[in-house]
């Protein structure tokens, strides 16, 4: 804390100020190796977590524009009926499976998969 000042205590003897001051050092000097060690593990998991970003981006941008998912169903229809029918009928065992997860996943499922969640 830059600028806060002590309240008054006992002396500390010269030689202890000074081993506190190379603790303080040694310290300091760890803590910034540490970081340095942590910054290059973390960078071997950027690809992944950049790709669980994007794909958490792209589901988010789903639930805000639901009319693509409908406008692609809709040209399927048109041009491929019978293609249509197998994906609403992947949809219907997929509801179905969801139906059968158990309540107390079902909420934290839901809550993970919710536009405004986070990594928890």
């Amino acid at each position: 804390m830059a600028g806060a000042t002590r309240p008054p205590g006992p002396e500390v003897p010269a030689g202890a100020q000074a081993r506190l001051a190379a603790r303080r050092a040694a310290l300091l000097q760890r803590s910034a190796e540490l970081r340095e060690r942590l910054a290059l593990h973390a960078a071997a998991l950027e690809p992944a977590l950049a790709a669980a970003d994007s794909v958490r981006e792209g589901w988010r941008w789903l639930r805000a524009h639901p009319w693509v998912p409908l406008a692609a169903a809709g040209v399927l229809l048109l041009r491929r009926p019978r293609r249509l029918f197998g994906l609403v009928l992947l949809a219907w065992r997929g509801w179905r499976l969801w139906r059968r997860v158990p309540p107390r996943w079902r909420g934290w499922l839901a809550d993970r998969m919710s536009v405004g969640s986070t990594l928890r």
